[in-house]
């Protein structure tokens, strides 16, 4: 079950103790692995929700999947997870982490959504109209290609969402001619 409060307070702690460690690129480096992992294997999610399993063997199979590329304060980190009774929790975790991580390095996260594949030129043109006029510090671009858009983008960065696409605009004039703006112009309805 899905516990937001749970994870906020772990991955704060974890990310605290790596400041305070000066560990922080290498925890984040463990935490991005477990959540790709996390996401990838659903038998790995799977086996960390089951109350089958024991702590001490899922530990066991955690540090045989992932623990020999990670840094000692993420082994011991998974270790109070596990001894908790926490490992359920482990993908909710991740998530909060590079959450949590992207707030403190002030990271902007924006999805970019295009009817067809950006040039590297074209992006990084973006981000720097981005960067000029809206955040000040670094952007972190999510890519997706929608070709029902038609052209243009839609760019979405937290709340906001920029709609500059094709789709829209016709959407736009679809309304217009419903709404009949232009016969009531013309004949004074």
């Amino acid at each position: 079950m899905p516990n937001p409060r749970l994870a906020s307070r772990y991955a704060k702690a974890l990310l605290d103790l790596a400041v305070e460690q000066n560990a922080v690129e290498a925890a984040l480096q463990d935490v991005r692995l477990l959540d790709a992992t996390c996401r990838q294997s659903r038998d790995f999610a799977n086996m960390l929700r089951s109350p089958i399993i024991k702590a001490d063997k899922k530990h066991e199979i955690v540090m045989a999947i992932v623990g020999n590329k990670m840094h000692t304060l993420t082994q011991a980190f998974l270790k109070l997870l596990v001894s908790k009774g926490r490992e359920a929790n482990l993908p909710e975790i991740a998530v909060a982490f590079l959450e949590q991580y992207k707030a403190m390095k002030n990271i902007k996260t924006v999805k970019l959504t295009t009817a067809q594949p950006l040039s590297d030129t074209v992006k990084q043109a973006i981000i720097n109209k981005i960067v000029a006029t809206v955040h000040k510090g670094e952007i972190e671009v999510t890519e997706a290609v929608d070709p029902n858009i038609i052209g243009g983008f839609i760019l979405q960065m937290d709340d906001k969402l920029v709609d500059a696409s094709v789709r829209r605009d016709l959407k736009d004039v679809k309304a217009q001619f419903q709404k009949n703006i232009y016969i009531s112009t013309l004949f004074g309805n």
